[in-house]
C-alpha cells in the first residue's frame, strides 16, 4: 500500500530552480518533499553542463595567456596543453561543487528527498513508487535535456552533447560543433584554445537574438584565433566513417562532405515534461514549455512551474529567480510578478557579449525614438593595461534618459552588466551613472564613460552656453 504525505510544498524535479525552492521551505520550517528523478551531486553538476563547461574554459583562457605572453615581455620557450591535467582539473571543480546539490545535504536542511519519476495523478496528488504526495502546493522544476535535432544518421553516429563533454579524455584533433549560440561557440574557442581543430556549422544566425554589431565582435574574434564557422549551411546528414565522423552539407555552390575526430551537438534544450501527466493535473503545456502567468502559477492554480520548463531561456540564474518569487508567494502571500527586461544573459566567450534589457531595435519599436550611448574599451586606462581593448559598451535610453537596454562585448562583461541589470529593475535614470563614482583603473569606467556622453550633446547646445557664460559673468561680478 502507497505511503502517502501531505507537505507543505512538493517540488518535482530537482534543477536549479526546485533546489532553491526545496532549500528555502526547508530554512523556513516548511515541511517540504523533493522528488528527483535525474541525479543529484555530480550528476546534477554535470546535467546543467556549466560548471565543467567553466572550468574548461578557465583552463583554456590560461593556455591563452601563456601563447600570448609575449605582449607582456613574457618569453615562451616551449609551450603543450596537457589535456589529461586539463581533465582532472575539470573533474575537481566538479567534485567541489557537488556537495551543494546532494541527497544527503538537502535530507540535513530538512526536506524529504524521494528518489523516482512522479507524475499527477490528479489536481492535488503527486504518485512516486510507492509514495502519493497530497501537497498544499506543487512546483514543476524538471529542468531540461540537450535538444537532438533530427538529422539524418545522428542517432547512429557517436556525439557529445554540453552534459557529456566533459567525459572526453583526450583532445579532439578535430571538433565538429553543430549549434553557433552562446554554448557551441564558448566551447570550440575553449577547445580551440587547448589545441584542436574547430569548425561551427549554424544552418541560420550564429547568436541570433544578439544585437548584431556586438556579436560581429565576438564572431571575428573567434574567427582570428582559427575558429571556423559555417553559417547558413543545411546539414544533410552525419554518419561515422572508421574511427571519424563526417558531416555532409548542402550550400548555394553544392555538397561538401566535413570530417572530424569528435562531433558536438550544442542546439539548444527541451524542458522535460515526459511522463508528468500534465493533463491529469489540468495543467497546459505546448511541445517546448508549460503555459504560466506573470506569477509562475500554471492553470492549475496549486501548481507553480519555474526554470526551463516555463519556455524562458535555459539559465540557472533565472530558475533561481524564479524559486524567490514563488517562496515569497507561498509562503508569505507576497505579489510578485516577473520581469524579464531585468534577466541579464552572457556569452562566456572571449571577449563575453552580456546583455539586459530591450535590444536597439527593440526599443526602437517600442518606444520610438531612442538615444544610443557608446564608450569603448580602448578608452579605458585598465583595459589598455591589460591588452583587452576590444569591445565597446552599448547603453539605449528612451528620450528622457531611462536606461532601456545595455549590451556590453568585452573583458569582464558578465560582471559589469550586473550593475546595469539592477539599474533596469529598478528603472534608473542614466543620470544616476554619470554621478556614480567609480574606482580607477576599472572596467566599469566605461559605464561611466557612456553616461557622460548623454549630456554632452546639450552642454554644446548655444542655449546652454548662453547660460554658463551669464553665470560666469554672475561669478566674476560677486568676487568684485
Amino acid at each position: 500500500m502507497a505511503q502517502e504525505l501531505k507537505p507543505d510544498i512538493c517540488v518535482i524535479g530537482a534543477d536549479a530552480g526546485g533546489l532553491s525552492v526545496a532549500a528555502a521551505a526547508a530554512a523556513f520550517g516548511v515541511p517540504a518533499v523533493l522528488v528527483e528523478n535525474g541525479g543529484m551531486g555530480r550528476e546534477y553538476v554535470k546535467k546543467t553542463g556549466r560548471v565543467p563547461a567553466q572550468a574548461l574554459m578557465a583552463a583554456a583562457a590560461r593556455a591563452n595567456a601563456v601563447r600570448n605572453g609575449a605582449r607582456f615581455g613574457m618569453k615562451t620557450v616551449r609551450f603543450g596543453v596537457d589535456f589529461a591535467a586539463v581533465s582532472t582539473h575539470v573533474n575537481d571543480v566538479i567534485g567541489a561543487v557537488a556537495p551543494n546539490s546532494t541527497r544527503e545535504r538537502f535530507a540535513g536542511l530538512g526536506v524529504r528527498v524521494i528518489a523516482g519519476a512522479g507524475r499527477f495523478t490528479d489536481p492535488a496528488t503527486v504518485a512516486v513508487d510507492d509514495f502519493t504526495i497530497k501537497a498544499g502546493r506543487f512546483v514543476i522544476a524538471t529542468g531540461s535535456s540537450p535538444l537532438i535535432p533530427a538529422i539524418p544518421g545522428l542517432i547512429d553516429t557517436p556525439h557529445l552533447t554540453t552534459e557529456t563533454i566533459s567525459d572526453l579524455a583526450e583532445c579532439p584533433r578535430h571538433l565538429i560543433v553543430i549549434g553557433a549560440g552562446a554554448s557551441g561557440l564558448e566551447l570550440a574557442q575553449a577547445f580551440r584554445r587547448l589545441g584542436a581543430a574547430v569548425t561551427v556549422l549554424e544552418a541560420k544566425t550564429p547568436l541570433a537574438g544578439e544585437d548584431p554589431e556586438c556579436a560581429a565582435i565576438v564572431l571575428d574574434a573567434l574567427a582570428r584565433e582559427g575558429v571556423k564557422l559555417r553559417a547558413g549551411v543545411a546539414i544533410t546528414k552525419v554518419r561515422r566513417f572508421l574511427a571519424k565522423v563526417q558531416v555532409v552539407l548542402t550550400t548555394s555552390t553544392g555538397t561538401e562532405t566535413i570530417e572530424g575526430s569528435h562531433l558536438l551537438v550544442a542546439t539548444g534544450r527541451r524542458p522535460n515534461l515526459d511522463n508528468l501527466d500534465l493533463d491529469a493535473a489540468g495543467i497546459r503545456y505546448g511541445p517546448h514549455s508549460i503555459v504560466v502567468d506573470p506569477r509562475l502559477h500554471t492553470t492549475n492554480k496549486r501548481v507553480y512551474a519555474v526554470g526551463d520548463v516555463t519556455g524562458e531561456p535555459k539559465l540557472i540564474h533565472l530558475a533561481n529567480y524564479h524559486a524567490g518569487l514563488v517562496i515569497r508567494q507561498a509562503l508569505f502571500r507576497l505579489p510578485v510578478q516577473v520581469n524579464h527586461q531585468a534577466i541579464p544573459r552572457v556569452t562566456q566567450t572571449d571577449p563575453e557579449l552580456a546583455q539586459v534589457g530591450l535590444l536597439e531595435e527593440e526599443a526602437r519599436e517600442q518606444t520610438g525614438a531612442v538615444h544610443v550611448l557608446r564608450w569603448p574599451y580602448s578608452e579605458n586606462d585598465r583595459a589598455q593595461a591589460e591588452r583587452a581593448t576590444n569591445g565597446h559598451i552599448k547603453v539605449v535610453t528612451d528620450r528622457n534618459g531611462d536606461i532601456l537596454g545595455v549590451t556590453i562585448v568585452g573583458a569582464q562583461a558578465r560582471e559589469i552588466i550586473t550593475t546595469w541589470t539592477l539599474a533596469i529593475g529598478q528603472k534608473l535614470n542614466i543620470r544616476a551613472f554619470a554621478d556614480l563614482v567609480v574606482p580607477y583603473p576599472t572596467y566599469a569606467e566605461i559605464g561611466k564613460g557612456a553616461a557622460i556622453t548623454y549630456f554632452t550633446s546639450s552642454l554644446t547646445a548655444p542655449r546652454v552656453r548662453r547660460i554658463i557664460g551669464w553665470l560666469r559673468r554672475l561669478g566674476r561680478r560677486r568676487r568684485i
